[in-house]
């Protein structure tokens, strides 16, 4: 995994020392004259996203000060792996833990590069793992995210619906899970017309994963994912402009995978399934129309208005048998409709929740992790 992380840190390592932003007027006077005055003459900036090398006398580099805006920032240190001269680094910080632990995942994600078919040449910084650190934990978050990321950042020439499962099933295989796949036109026997509809004109057969990991005495938890393996939009064709990044229409199954994987590393007492409708939307002559109108797995009829609305019906069919065990708490994760980016913009998901508790919860750890959500 390319992270930017060493797990076993050498010795030597080049202190990295972060300097919040309402400590650096003190610390500036508390380093020696020789630091004070190579700082002042190389016409240092204190604000937060800059940093300053400093030498030593032999003119190696000595140490790096990152001015940082708190030591609670996820992403303080998120740019260094890509701006520092290569080489091994560890931070030098009267920092907690967990302030540790964020800095240094912070760093490891923005190390994050996508490798699968052109391998970078370029040796980049490595940060060395605090030993205040928890190391299991860093890397269990790693593990699921870079999950996710890998799995989007595939272009659907290799991420199809059958791709999509063999990650599934791989997924399961390292934690014990159990796997079973609904596929083609079985999807339609095993009452499953939505999916089978979406799905149909393509080459690439429609399916329906369902994973099951943990103990049955244990409370439940379900995770639905949407995964339009690549969005055409169908007969209502996309424009180019749009079409350009629909490889990223799976990204709800990428994220439900990448949260059962950390669930099931973690080892934590639930009973998990997790459900994936994954298609490709596709244009060919069996290709379902606007105006049709299609039965529900539950036995409502839906008036097609737009095949570009592909996601909420192949959603409907999996929150039907999702909701039929009524689990404890249901989770459904998608890229759904272009509404929320234009209201909310790229970077905050919109959020729809009937449970006020749950809601607040979600709500209130996003922020804790700096990975704000909006409940619309």
């Amino acid at each position: 995994m390319n992270d930017g992380l060493l797990l076993e840190p050498p010795s030597g390592c080049i202190p990295l020392i972060p300097v919040p932003e309402n400590q650096a007027e003190h610390w500036l006077p508390e380093q020696d004259s020789r630091v004070r005055a190579w700082l002042t003459a190389t016409g240092f900036n204190m604000k937060p996203g800059h940093f300053s090398l400093i030498p030593s006398t032999d003119g190696r580099l000595q140490a790096v000060v990152a001015w940082i805006k708190s030591a609670d920032d996820l992403w303080a240190l998120g740019n260094l792996s890509d701006m520092l001269p290569a080489g091994d680094y560890a931070l030098h910080a009267a920092f907690t833990a967990k302030q540790l632990e964020r800095l240094t995942l912070g760093w490891a994600l923005g190390a994050y590069r996508f490798t699968r078919y052109k391998e970078t040449k370029r040796a980049g910084a490595r940060l060395a793992l605090n030993p205040a650190c928890d190391a299991q934990r860093i890397s269990r978050q790693l593990a699921a995210i870079t999950l996710v990321r890998d799995l989007i950042n595939t272009p659907a020439e290799d991420m199809m619906p059958a791709q999509l499962a063999e990650a599934a099933a791989t997924l399961a295989q390292r934690f014990g899970a159990s796997i079973e796949q609904i596929v083609g036109d079985d999807l339609l026997v095993s009452n499953y017309p939505l999916i089978h509809a979406v799905g149909r004109a393509s080459v690439h057969a429609p399916r329906l994963l369902d994973l099951r990991w943990g103990d049955p005495q244990h409370p439940k938890i379900t995770l639905i994912g949407k995964g339009v393996c690549f969005d055409s939009g169908g007969l209502d064709l996309n424009p180019a402009s749009a079409m350009r990044l629909m490889k990223k229409d799976m990204g709800g199954a990428a994220t439900a995978l990448g949260l059962a994987h950390l669930i099931m590393d973690s080892g934590l007492p639930v009973r998990l399934r997790v459900l994936l409708a994954a298609v490709d939307n596709a244009v060919s002559g069996n290709a379902f129309r606007p105006g049709d109108v299609l039965r529900s797995r539950r036995g409502s009829t839906i008036e097609v208005h737009n095949t570009d609305a592909e996601g909420r019906l192949i959603l409907c069919d999996a929150l039907t048998e999702a909701s039929s065990e009524q689990p404890e708490v249901l989770l459904d994760f998608a890229t759904l409709t272009g509404a929320a980016r234009v209201a909310l913009g790229t970077e905050i998901p919109a959020m729809f929740c009937n449970d006020e508790a749950l809601a607040c919860g979600l709500l209130a750890a996003a922020a804790q992790e700096q990975d704000p959500l909006i409940n619309t």
